[in-house]
C-alpha cells in the first residue's frame, strides 16, 4: 500500500487548472468533482488525498505537515518566506507583482511615499532595496482605491492584465517580480516520503514540459 499523500489546493480558478495537471500525470480523484459539502477527497489506490484551502494558508498547511505538498503562488511564498521547498514551477497563473499609481504621479524622494498593499514584506523589502522612506498602509481589499481617494501614493499589487488600473486612470510603474504557481513540500515529509513527493514531481514536469 502507498503512503498517502495530502496535497493542499488553492480554492478557485488556479487551484482547479493546479488539479487538472496532477489528473493529466495520473494522480486523480473523481469525488473531488462531485458536488458535494465534502472537505477531504482521497483516492487510495493513486495514494493522495487532496483539500482546498484559502490560496495563503497553502503555504501554513504545508509548513506546519497538515500537507505534505501543496499548489501556492510566488507571491504567497515571498510574502510569508514560509520554511519549506519549492520543488516546480508549474506555469500556471501567471502574472506580476507590480507598483502602480496615477498617471500622472512623480515620486519625490525628499518625502515618505505612502505604499497601500496587501504585501507589506514585499513592498518593504523592495523599497528597503532602494533605500527608500515608506510608510506601508496595509488593505485587504479595493487596493486601486488607496491613490484615487489620497490615502496612498502608490499602490504593490498583482497585475494580471492592468486592466482595473487603467478603467480607474491608474498605471503600473515598475515590475517588482514575477508571479506563476509554485509545487512546494513539507521538508519533513520530502525526507519521509520522499520517494512518493518525487514520482507525483516528476510526472507532474513531464504534463507541464
Amino acid at each position: 500500500m502507498k503512503q498517502m499523500i495530502n496535497i493542499a489546493l488553492p480554492k478557485g480558478r488556479l487551484g482547479e487548472k493546479a488539479y487538472g495537471i496532477l489528473e493529466a500525470a495520473g494522480f486523480e480523484c473523481p469525488s473531488i468533482k462531485e458536488e458535494s459539502r465534502k472537505l477531504i477527497f482521497e483516492n487510495e489506490e493513486k495514494g493522495v488525498r487532496y483539500f482546498w484551502v484559502k490560496p495563503s494558508d497553502v503555504v501554513i498547511y504545508v509548513e506546519r505537515g497538515a500537507a505534505d505538498i501543496g499548489i501556492a503562488g510566488k507571491d504567497i511564498i515571498l510574502e510569508y518566506s514560509p520554511n519549506i521547498y519549492e520543488l516546480a514551477d508549474l506555469g500556471i497563473g501567471k502574472c506580476r507583482m507590480a507598483v502602480a499609481a496615477k498617471k500622472d504621479f512623480y515620486d519625490r524622494r525628499d518625502r515618505t511615499l505612502r505604499v497601500a498593499t496587501k504585501f507589506p514584506n514585499i513592498a518593504r523589502d523592495f523599497y528597503n532595496k532602494q533605500s527608500r522612506e515608506i510608510d506601508i498602509i496595509k488593505l485587504n481589499g479595493s487596493i486601486e482605491l488607496a491613490p484615487i481617494l489620497g490615502l496612498s501614493d502608490v499602490i504593490v499589487d498583482i497585475v494580471e492584465t492592468g486592466k482595473t488600473l487603467y478603467e480607474n486612470n491608474l498605471e503600473p510603474k515598475q515590475d517588482i517580480v514575477q508571479i506563476s504557481a509554485r509545487l512546494v513540500a513539507n521538508k519533513a515529509s520530502y525526507k519521509f516520503k520522499n520517494k512518493e513527493i518525487k514520482e507525483i514531481c516528476e510526472k507532474v514536469q513531464n504534463i507541464i514540459g
